[in-house]
Order: structure tokens, then C-alpha cells, then sequence
């Protein structure tokens, strides 16, 4: 347990004293229909209901009329003695599956194999068919008396069953090498040592409980929203310290220019005032605002004879400019004109809608500013 964490995908593997293995041979290959069959040939076998086991079954064969089953069962209080010590610390397995069923996956992935090896203070052996644990026997000892007997009938028990008692591949756990030779005497075929797999092979078995997928599942999605809470928390805090940051950048920029506006403040305020003055003296000294040079761009702008100034005034930060057109049309031509004409372009000239006279002319009055 100190090794192991809440996050961690743990496969739980049980032994083969804590299981029931049973072959079965269904007169179907409809795989629908194969839960239903088990249930009823598992609660045959079993001295309790099925409530009170979890089952599951892999495909060891399968021809035209029918189909060779390897079923596992287990009971829920068997399986949770075992388990107490993960789910005591909140640790729910994503697979419970039989050590027996990935060791034959590994060694023995085809065709039938006989496995020998410990378990704890045990030493078990364990049939398998493509993979499939199909019997399975647990042995108290190891003795040359309880061998030469357990291993016949246990070569027996599979023939009945249809399973090839010669056992073609007879597979023996290296630390049980110094069996070897009494093994091989009493069943008369060589015997493979095979060591500890790391990891070992996955398997389709599963043999975990309704309530267990369910518990797991609301685990899993609140380990996802915790990780989804921190990645939040971590995200505001990030945010937040950037703002802190952002905020006392402000407060320095800020500062520093306060800093150059109060050094530079002087010649600030002798550039506005020279500023002011040039303003003021503008209409002196710029030959732009000489009234001769600004009549003298009015009378560029007139379109024809027909439009007439008719009074002209000046002061340093106005000009009006009052006249009569035969048309209108005329009058706004003339406006268009003066608003174009180069040597008037630092004013910004209006003008209102043309009085029509009795005689049909206009009278219109242009107002000029400096930009």
C-alpha cells in the first residue's frame, strides 16, 4: 500500500484458491446469448446465489454448432477480504482478473499447457486452453507423495472434461526447479521452467463487482474534476499574479513619468508660451493672414463676373466675407473654391444657406477661422 496512490490504475490479480474455474461446452456460437447460459450453469455449481458472486467468461473455441467456455467466478466477500486493504485506503482496482489467467496469457497463449507454480504457502496447477484457465487443483505441499497422487487424477479430471490429459506444454515456475524432475516422472513430458513476468500480460477477464465500476467510475470523474479545479485554481492564481505584476509595472511607469513630466515641466511651459505668442502675433508677422494676400485668394476663388464681394472683414482670429451670386449655385461653387484654394487652406471656411432676393440672386456669407 505505501507504494501505491489514489490515481494510480491498479489490477488486482487473485489466486486461484479464491475462484471457481469451470469449462463449459455451449450448444451456441451466438455470443448474446452466452451470459445468460453461464449464469444458469455458475448457479448450478455454486452453493449460494448469484448475487453473491461476480462472474465473467472468455472464449477458449468455437466451431459451427458450438462453443467452448472458460467461466471465473468469485464471491463478493471473498473478493473483498482480499481487496480490504486497497479499499480501506479508497483505492478501487480498474481490473480484478486471476494470476493464473495472465500468467497462461504469457507462456502459453496457444494451445493447452499444464502451469505449475506457488502461491503464497501453496503451490498450485492451473489447465490452460489458448490462454483460458479451464481446472484448476491447489496443492498443501509439495511433497513426492502428494505430486505422483494430486497429478493423475488432475491429468484425469481433464480428460473427462475433453481436454488433452498428455499435456503437450507443461510450464513450472523457476522457483520450484528442484520439482522439476519429479514432474517430469510423473507426467513423462519435459517441463519448461518460466519465471516472473514484469509486468504480466493483460487479460479480457474482469471479475470486478457492479458496485465496484460504479464506485470507480464516481472516482474517476471526481479526480477529473479536482484536476480540473486545480488546473482553475492554478489558472486565477497565474492571472491574478500577472495582475499584480502588471499593476506595480503601472504604478513604477507611472511614477517615473510623474518623474520626467516635473523634470521637463520648464521647457514644457516655454514651448506653450512660445507657442502662444506665435498665435498671437500670426496675423502680424505671417504673410498668410495679411488681408491683400487673403483678397487676393478670394478673387482667384470666383467662379465668374457674376458673383460679387460685397464687404470683406478681418480681425486676428476671423473672417467674414459677405457677397451676392446671380444663383445660388453659384454661391456654394464659390464656397467649394475657397474651401480648395492652396493659399487659404490654413482657415476652415462655413457657410450658411444663400438669402434669395426678389431679383433671384443670392446673398450668402462666408466665415472663416484659422485651423
Amino acid at each position: 500500500m505505501p507504494l501505491l496512490s489514489t490515481q494510480d490504475n491498479v489490477v488486482l490479480s487473485l489466486p486461484i484458491a479464491a475462484v471457481l474455474a469451470q469449462r463449459f461446452r455451449l450448444p451456441t456460437i451466438d455470443p448474446t446469448e452466452f451470459p445468460e447460459m453461464i449464469r444458469i450453469q455458475i448457479e448450478k455449481a455454486l452453493p449460494f446465489s448469484a448475487e453473491e458472486v461476480t462472474t465473467d467468461f472468455e472464449l477458449i473455441e468455437q466451431n459451427e454448432t458450438e462453443s467452448v467456455i472458460s467461466a471465473i467466478a468469485v464471491r463478493n466477500e471473498r473478493l473483498a477480504e482480499i481487496a480490504a486493504p486497497l479499499i480501506d485506503n479508497g483505492i478501487i482496482p480498474r481490473q480484478v482478473t486471476v494470476y493464473a489467467a495472465q500468467r497462461a496469457t504469457t507462456h502459453a497463449p496457444e494451445g493447452c499447457a499444464l502451469l505449475i507454480y506457488p502461491e503464497g504457502e501453496t503451490l498450485v496447477s492451473a489447465v490452460t486452453e489458448n490462454g483460458k484457465v479451464s481446472l484448476t487443483r491447489t496443492l498443501e505441499g509439495a511433497a513426492p507423495e502428494q505430486l505422483r497422487m494430486e497429478l493423475p487424477h488432475l491429468a484425469l479430471s481433464a480428460e473427462l472434461q475433453g481436454i488433452n490429459g498428455s499435456f503437450p506444454s507443461i510450464l513450472l515456475d523457476e522457483s520450484c526447479y528442484d520439482l522439476r524432475d519429479m514432474v517430469q516422472g510423473i507426467l513423462a513430458a519435459p517441463t519448461e521452467l518460466v519465471g516472473i513476468e514484469t509486468p504480466p500480460a493483460s487479460v479480457k477477464l474482469n471479475l470486478l463487482p457492479d458496485s465496484w465500476r460504479q464506485r470507480r467510475a464516481q472516482l474517476v470523474k471526481r479526480g477529473e474534476w479536482q484536476k480540473r479545479l486545480t488546473l482553475a485554481g492554478g489558472a486565477y492564481a497565474a492571472s491574478f499574479l500577472l495582475f499584480l505584476l502588471y499593476l506595480a509595472y503601472s504604478r513604477f511607469a507611472i511614477a517615473r513619468l510623474d518623474r520626467l513630466i516635473v523634470r521637463d515641466a520648464p521647457q514644457t511651459q516655454f514651448i506653450r508660451e512660445t507657442e502662444a505668442n506665435w498665435k498671437a502675433l500670426a496675423p502680424a508677422i505671417d504673410s498668410r493672414f495679411y488681408p491683400v494676400e487673403i483678397l487676393l485668394h478670394l478673387y482667384e476663388s470666383l467662379p465668374s463676373a457674376d458673383v460679387r464681394i460685397t464687404a470683406y472683414n478681418q480681425s486676428a482670429r476671423q473672417i467674414s466675407v459677405d457677397g451676392e451670386s446671380n444663383t445660388a449655385a453659384l454661391a456654394y461653387q464659390f464656397a467649394e473654391k475657397i474651401k480648395k484654394n492652396s493659399g487659404l487652406q490654413n482657415f476652415r471656411f462655413d457657410m450658411a444657406a444663400p438669402r434669395i432676393l426678389a431679383n433671384n440672386h443670392a446673398q450668402f456669407r462666408l466665415e472663416g477661422k484659422p485651423r
